[in-house]
Formats: C-alpha cells, sequence, structure tokens
C-alpha cells in the first residue's frame, strides 16, 4: 500500500519546519541561557520535533520523556488522560520545557504540567509544534508555539493516525481518515 497516496496537501513542509523550529530554538536559547533546563518530550508525537528543536537550543540541557494517552484508535478525544511513562529526570528546583506535538484541548497538556508541578521545578513553561486553539478545553499558557492551526487533523513530522506517518518529513492532511484495520 502506498500510504502517500492519501495525502491531501502539504501544510507545512520540511523546509518551513525546519527554518521555524531554528526560530524557536533561538528564542529558547536566550530565554534560558544559563539556566538549569530540562527538555521534557511528550511522546510519542513530539520526538521527531524535539529532536530537531533541542538541536537547535544550543544549550547545556538534561533531556527526558513522557508519554501520556488521550486519544483512543481515530481520531476521537479521549475524556481520560493516563500517563503511562513518567519523567525520570529531578525537576526540583530546574526550569522545565515541555515540548509538545499538538496542543488542542489542552487536557494532556494541563494533566502533564499538574503532574510535574508537585515535584517543584523552578519553572515550567510549553513548546508546542502545533496549537488549535479553537479547540482549547482548558486553559495552558503556551510560551512557544511554531504554529497556529485551525481545526484539521495533521500527520507527519511525529504526527500520526493509527500509528502511521510520523515519518512523513511534512506535515500533511489526509484526503480521508483511512479505515482502521
Amino acid at each position: 500500500m502506498d500510504y502517500k497516496k492519501n495525502i491531501d496537501k502539504v501544510l507545512y513542509d520540511r523546509d518551513i519546519l525546519a527554518a521555524r523550529v531554528v526560530e524557536v530554538g533561538r528564542q529558547i536559547r536566550a530565554d534560558y541561557a544559563g539556566k538549569d533546563l530540562v527538555a521534557v518530550t511528550v511522546l510519542k508525537g513530539a520526538f521527531v520535533f524535539a529532536a530537531d528543536l533541542i538541536r537547535a537550543i544550543d544549550l547545556p540541557m538534561a533531556v527526558d520523556f513522557a508519554e501520556i494517552i488521550s486519544y483512543g484508535e481515530g481520531t476521537e478525544i479521549a475524556e481520560e488522560v493516563v500517563l503511562t511513562k513518567d519523567v525520570a529526570v529531578n525537576v526540583k528546583g530546574r526550569d522545565v520545557l515541555i515540548v509538545e506535538d499538538i496542543v488542542d484541548t489542552g487536557l494532556t497538556t494541563a494533566f502533564l504540567v499538574d503532574h510535574l508541578r508537585i515535584r517543584d521545578p523552578r519553572s515550567i513553561q510549553i513548546c508546542a509544534l502545533l496549537y488549535k486553539p479553537a479547540m482549547q478545553r482548558v486553559e495552558v499558557p503556551l510560551r512557544y508555539v511554531c504554529f497556529e492551526v485551525g481545526d484539521v487533523f495533521a500527520v507527519g513530522y511525529g504526527l500520526d493516525y493509527a500509528g502511521q506517518y510520523r515519518n512523513l518529513p511534512d506535515i500533511v492532511t489526509l484526503k480521508e481518515i483511512p479505515p482502521e484495520e
């Protein structure tokens, strides 16, 4: 099956993504120079973005991962948020930067902020690759946003549909949501 045949349009191509990630990385580097930074990447969707972003920040930092499930199979938003992989790095007294693939409802991001806040970090900020303000249910303070998007279902550059399309180098929309197998 040629899954690329289902691509409808490119929202952000690899060149636009690369340029914006470098720009945001420079801003983060300026804001965190001389601080004790911990970048917490939200798995699985943010891993591609985070890999590019942390290289663009060019500061000493700890990097760790959290995995939170809030989507079921397909495109339905789950109401329950479950932490399936916790951060192992000690964040007490440190500056935490949460790296998200997409903030839409804000439920998973707010959950992770609350979860990390208990560990007494110096600060918590959020960097999102994509932000869907029209979908927001919970207020989350986004410090860095690469792109604001409408109510579209985007895949590629780490974003998926049912575990597929993460490896696309661009962020795209699909012609149709493929049937689940």
